[in-house]
């Protein structure tokens, strides 16, 4: 079940009316919410459903268990037991086929032939998601930051909760179950707020991102069959494209939630305005940077270490893990490499020019000419991403540097640029001028008719089918 789906929306509209009939019966409407999220994640994962059960239920015991122990060797046994038990499935069925064609290709090298060698393990949707939150929560009662929820049915909705639960946000428990010890509100600001993120999540994703997804595939597909502006174009498509994705499915996750009466957190913070890479780890993705900094690589020792070579160790490897969490791909460990070199030069460049740090958050030219610069590298950054192999990703990096000019120049072509071009001013004027967001001032039939108008394009756009989001394959 997809958000871009009609299967979603009557999914969706069901679930409002029936937890907002039951509100004043809280323990009726949990059930209701939990076994909703429940038929959500089965309509995707069908049987893989007992990877959550099982993981529910032994964290929920984890952490009572953990919770009330004083001594620590026993809690640090509960706590090691609920991580190995957490990232065995996660390191089998996102793993397993990485290791079995990484052992093929090193026999070969040998001569030997291991063509029986091939799992084919399907990824459950979501996997990485409510795991890493699964794991948060006993870690934080281990580290004595949170009690041990004494409830499973609250344990079990936290978890499972349909908005989040596919791709996220990464949300922590102690941002979540605070608000299950009140009743949800919603008023008409709030309804009329999240309607429109939710609308915008669907023209990120249907009007934009899929659109811009022709031309992304078109060259990162097909490296050898395109010109050099062709390239340049597939480039800036897929940056921007995974951009309008991902946040357009945040915004929907967000909305959605909201409307039922939970907050998630925040995900994008206009990341292609950031004036480094350490900045645009503050902005992108910003529930999966945040769980890396503080159960990684704080765990690693972060920066306290007793040499600054201990710190550029504890960045590379926080990154190279958090590349591997987005796929079992050399590729992956590539991007993510060159990430922890760039925040660990970063790092060492700040710590010899002080002058070199951030530039305040403020529209002087110098800092919007920092974030253009820093747009280009980002662009160039998720290559080795997108790319499925060393090879294509220097086939394309090939390309770019070919001047290989196009036969001809299509109106869709010029569409990409206009599209990259606006996205990002949009970005600074949001930034520095003002919110883009400010819906509630317009009339109520000028914003019935531009609703009207976005239903019109999104049914046009979808008529092909929901595209399923990028995020859901990590």
């Amino acid at each position: 079940m997809l958000f871009n789906s009609a299967e979603y929306l009557f999914f969706f509209l069901g679930v409002l009316v029936v937890s907002w009939s039951t509100v004043g019966l809280p323990k009726l409407r949990l059930w209701f919410l939990l076994l909703a999220s429940y038929y959500f994640y089965l309509s995707n994962n069908h049987w893989l459903i007992l990877l959550i059960f099982a993981s529910t239920g032994f964290d929920y015991v984890a952490g009572r268990v953990i919770d009330a122990a004083e001594d620590a060797s026993w809690r640090k046994l509960w706590v090691a037991l609920s991580i190995v038990i957490n990232l065995s499935p996660l390191a089998y069925f996102k793993y397993a086929n990485f290791f079995a064609h990484s052992a093929r290709g090193a026999a070969q090298v040998f001569g030997i032939e291991l063509s029986w060698v091939d799992l084919n393990v399907a990824l459950p949707v979501g996997i990485s998601f409510y795991t890493f939150e699964s794991m948060s929560y006993t870690i934080d009662v281990y580290r004595r930051q949170r009690p041990a929820e004494r409830s499973w049915q609250r344990y079990a909705f936290f978890i499972a909760f349909f908005p989040k639960l596919i791709a996220g946000p990464i949300v922590r428990a102690s941002d979540f179950l605070p608000q299950l010890e009140h009743p949800p509100k919603l008023d008409v600001a709030t309804l009329d707020r999240n309607l429109f993120r939710i609308f915008k999540g669907l023209v990120k994703k249907i009007v934009l991102a899929d659109f811009l997804a022709q031309y992304a595939d078109a060259a990162f597909d097909h490296p050898g069959s395109v010109d050099s502006l062709s390239a340049w174009l597939g480039v800036y498509a897929f940056a921007l494209q995974i951009y309008f994705d991902f946040s357009g499915y945040t915004d929907i996750a967000l909305g959605s939630a909201r409307l039922i009466g939970y907050r998630l957190p925040e995900n994008f913070e206009r990341p292609y305005l950031a004036v480094s890479v350490t900045e645009f780890w503050r902005r992108w993705h910003m529930s999966l940077s945040t769980w890396l900094r503080d159960y990684l690589y704080i765990s690693l020792g972060g920066n306290r270490m007793p040499t600054e070579l201990g710190v550029y160790r504890n960045l590379m490897l926080t990154m190279v893990l958090g590349g591997l969490w987005h796929g079992a791909a050399w590729h992956f460990v590539i991007w993510g490499t060159i990430h922890g070199f760039l925040l660990a030069f970063e790092r060492w460049r700040r710590g010899r020019s002080p002058r070199l740090g951030e530039a305040a958050a403020v529209a002087t030219p110098h800092r919007i000419l920092r974030a253009a610069a820093m747009f280009q590298l980002s662009v160039l950054l998720w290559i080795p991403f997108r790319a499925e192999s060393v090879g294509t990703a220097g086939a394309l990096l090939g390309k770019l540097v070919a001047f290989e000019a196009p036969e001809v120049v299509t109106v869709g072509m010029l569409l990409v640029v206009a599209i990259v071009s606006a996205a990002w001013l949009a970005q600074v004027f949001d930034e520095y001028v003002g919110t883009l967001d400010s819906q509630a001032a317009i009339p109520v039939l000028l914003k019935g008719l531009a609703y009207g108008v976005l239903f019109a394009a999104i049914v046009v756009m979808n008529s092909a089918g929901a595209q399923p989001f990028i995020y859901f394959q990590f």
